[in-house]
């Protein structure tokens, strides 16, 4: 039997797509096999950077790792520190206050965003969405926005700037900014489940009905696995065995009960409580749907810009906005540099899933381009100007400080990195060229 380059395993209106299996592909199509499609992520630090305690002291190869970069120790290999970037349209321009809301809008768009809180948005178009846009038609999906906090894209959230400049990062249009979905049941739902299900009752009554998406589809997949090949039959079984595992743990969190606030209002059912089994959920998912080709971009952050979150499970009980404004203070510095590491520890957890996935002869992390960073460096100053930025992926020369001429546009690296994903541009933002060197 000879399949589709996309296969799926129908049951009962739940459609699971495969990773492509080797075994039951046609011989003229085993050649486009092995030119596996590239994946692009984006990882999202809220809150700027304290690049004192980032940067590396040392430049080029096996450069000593930092303070914050400690968390990536096991993972060095994997990913380049980039430094020297600058993004011009995040500066005021004239405009009054909006750090934050200019700075997060322009991290993925290298554009000035309008001042302004109410509904006549205007900004760029995002990398990521510049990339869907090309490539978003091979796939069910063209992207994939997630997100850790609640957020709304109305009213204001910083000084003359809509919320929705501080609560998302990708924008399909100049005017159009696409939400972030913090909670994992509706990923998963949207990714696996009845996407038209959107009202909350019917879902629980969906869940209820359903014990699992793989007791619906058990019959195809041994159907299936009669005519793969050992190597088939084992990608197969890692494959369900992680499908399993996610929708164990989103149903798991589906039938709690809901939580109440202080204010006595109703928490999102299947959000977890606590910080790191939230974002490795989030992280899981976005795995899963990179395999199996449900989207082929995703961008995640793991906050909002002026997020106030605290960190009490590693013995930081202040709001991360209030110690990103430290005023100097040495004690405020070391809990605020200790909030990065425990946010890098999460984006290491996110390079060693890609690693360990298989993708064709290679992994996950072979054939994806992933952009972490923030959009503010040091933000007691609400610097712009000296910006934080990790490559990891498919041909990225890793274990290395690229240290750039300072104040070289960020949009340079953005569009190195659309170049990267086999999408051709010339120019991108306020780019005036490319970052040389990233790439073995």
């Amino acid at each position: 039997m000879k399949l589709r380059r996309r296969t799926f395993l129908q049951g009962l209106g739940t459609a699971v797509a495969l990773p492509v299996m080797e075994s039951l592909l046609p011989a003229a199509s085993f050649a486009a096999f092995e030119q596996r499609p590239k994946r692009l992520g984006v990882f999202y630090f809220p809150n700027g950077m304290r690049m004192n305690s980032f940067t590396p002291a040392d430049v080029g190869e096996n450069y000593t790792l930092s303070p914050i970069l400690q968390a990536l120790s096991d993972v060095k290999d994997e990913y380049a520190v980039v430094t020297g970037l600058a993004h011009y349209n995040a500066q005021s321009l004239g405009d009054p206050g909006g750090a934050h809301g200019r700075s997060c809008a322009a991290f993925l768009t290298g554009a000035h965003p309008k001042s302004t809180e109410g509904s006549d948005l205007y900004n760029g178009i995002s990398m990521d969405q510049f990339v869907a846009s090309r490539l978003g038609g091979d796939t069910p999906f063209a992207s994939l926005e997630l997100g850790i906090e609640p957020s709304s894209l109305l009213g204001s959230c910083d000084i003359g700037f809509s919320c929705t400049y501080t609560n998302t990062l990708s924008w399909r249009s100049e005017t159009q900014a696409l939400p972030v979905m913090v909670n994992p049941r509706d990923v998963f739902e949207r990714l696996f489940g009845d996407g038209s299900m959107t009202d909350e009752e019917a879902r629980q009554h969906q869940l209820r009905q359903r014990a699992s998406i793989l007791d619906f589809v058990r019959a195809d997949a041994a159907r299936l696995a009669s005519q793969l090949g050992s190597h088939d039959r084992r990608k197969m079984d890692e494959y369900l065995t992680a499908v399993r595992e996610v929708e164990q743990r989103v149903q798991k969190l589906a039938s709690q009960p809901l939580n109440l606030d202080d204010q006595g209002m109703q928490l999102p059912a299947g959000i977890p409580d606590d910080f790191e089994e939230h974002v490795r959920l989030m992280i899981d998912l976005q795995i899963l749907a990179l395999q199996t080709e449900m989207t082929r971009v995703s961008t995640f952050m793991l906050g909002r810009e002026l997020s106030n979150r605290t960190y009490p499970e590693i013995g930081v009980p202040d709001s991360h906005h209030s110690l990103s404004h430290h005023a100097g203070d040495e004690e405020k510095i070391a809990r605020l540099v200790q909030i990065s590491k425990f946010h890098l520890s999460q984006f290491a957890y996110y390079l060693r899933r890609l690693r360990e996935t298989p993708d064709g002869d290679g992994s996950l992390l072979d054939n994806s381009i992933i952009l972490a960073g923030a959009s503010l460096g040091e933000p007691n100053l609400h610097d712009c100007m000296d910006l934080p930025a990790l490559v990891a992926g498919g041909g990225v020369k890793g274990n290395q400080h690229l240290k750039l001429t300072s104040e070289t546009p960020m949009s340079n690296l953005m569009l190195t990195l659309i170049n990267s994903m086999g999408v051709s541009a010339s120019e991108f933002g306020d780019s005036n060229g490319s970052v040389p060197g990233l790439f073995a």
